[in-house]
């Protein structure tokens, strides 16, 4: 009696079906065209979401293909035996190489590669003399550590990764801060004391790759023209100075990129510049951050 009146509705009606009566398999198939964060979101909902939310496929599915490449810069016990899932998760939190110079990551909406090339991984000229350079701790890096220009005149920053990429479209940019910055009471503030010859003579930004492809430009890092309720627009915050784009097709063979600024005219010298990183990131992720 007592179950043939739980399936009544309140008008006497028997109850139609619910989400917990969608079978597992077909929640499954629904979660491979979801993201990441919805399908996690989802998971909360009963005992089947949450059990297709934990399966190998669907996570297979946001992969990378070349996430084994991913895993093998790391020791093997911190992978053996996870689950697709916790693959994802911990493959979504930087992945240190080349000395803890360099991180990939993958993006935790699309699973899509990224990448981090530290200034400690390039090779900058004068960095061994504390007259030009000197290396500066700080929390605003991923790295926790920048590059800072007293000043020099040959102004040259170049570097090389190579790593075997997914096939995407992927941008390259540098990440600058004009001026030092520090803390004093717990403030942020910065100094430009040094900054100068940023605005006389533009940095040429150059970006080439194994297979070819080539981009260039060129930025004022300093503005001339100050506006008078905001002050420089380029000073005292971080930029990153997009250089261009280059296509892999695939992860065989591996890409090699190289990237590179420079700004040798001479006749002038230049200063109070934090070099952080370089960041490859694919295309449509950049804009859409």
């Amino acid at each position: 009696m007592g179950a043939s009146l739980s399936s009544l509705g309140t008008t006497g009606s028997p109850i139609g079906p619910g989400l917990g009566d969608i079978p597992e398999d077909c929640v499954a198939r629904v979660f491979l065209h979801l993201t990441p964060p919805e399908i996690c979101n989802l998971a909360r909902l009963n005992r089947a979401f949450r059990g297709a939310a934990s399966a190998d496929s669907v996570w297979e599915s946001k992969l990378p293909p070349n996430y084994r490449d991913l895993l093998s810069l790391m020791p093997p016990e911190r992978y053996r035996n996870l689950s697709k899932k916790d693959i994802f998760a911990l493959l979504s939190r930087p992945v240190p190489f080349d000395n803890g110079n360099k991180e990939v990551w993958l993006d935790r909406v699309t699973g899509r590669v990224c990448m981090s090339i530290s200034a400690r991984a390039m090779s900058i000229t004068g960095i061994d003399d504390r007259r030009y350079w000197t290396w500066v701790p700080t929390e605003e890096s991923r790295f926790n550590i920048v590059a800072y220009l007293q000043q020099i005149w040959w102004f040259e920053v170049d570097g090389v990764v190579k790593f075997p990429l997914p096939a995407d479209i992927y941008t390259l940019s540098f990440r600058l801060h004009l001026g030092r910055f520090s803390k004093r009471l717990g403030r942020r503030i910065s100094s430009y004391e040094q900054t100068h010859g940023w605005d006389i003579r533009p940095v040429r930004f150059v970006l080439s790759t194994s297979d070819g492809q080539r981009a260039s430009c060129e930025f004022c890092l300093d503005e001339t023209e100050h506006d008078e309720s905001c002050g420089n627009h380029k000073r005292g915050c971080w930029v990153d100075y997009k250089v261009g784009e280059f296509i892999v097709s695939g992860s065989k063979p591996i890409t090699e990129i190289g990237f590179s600024m420079t700004q040798i005219d001479c006749t002038h010298s230049k200063g109070g510049l934090c070099v952080d990183s370089v960041f490859i990131i694919p295309s449509n992720l950049r804009e859409r951050k």
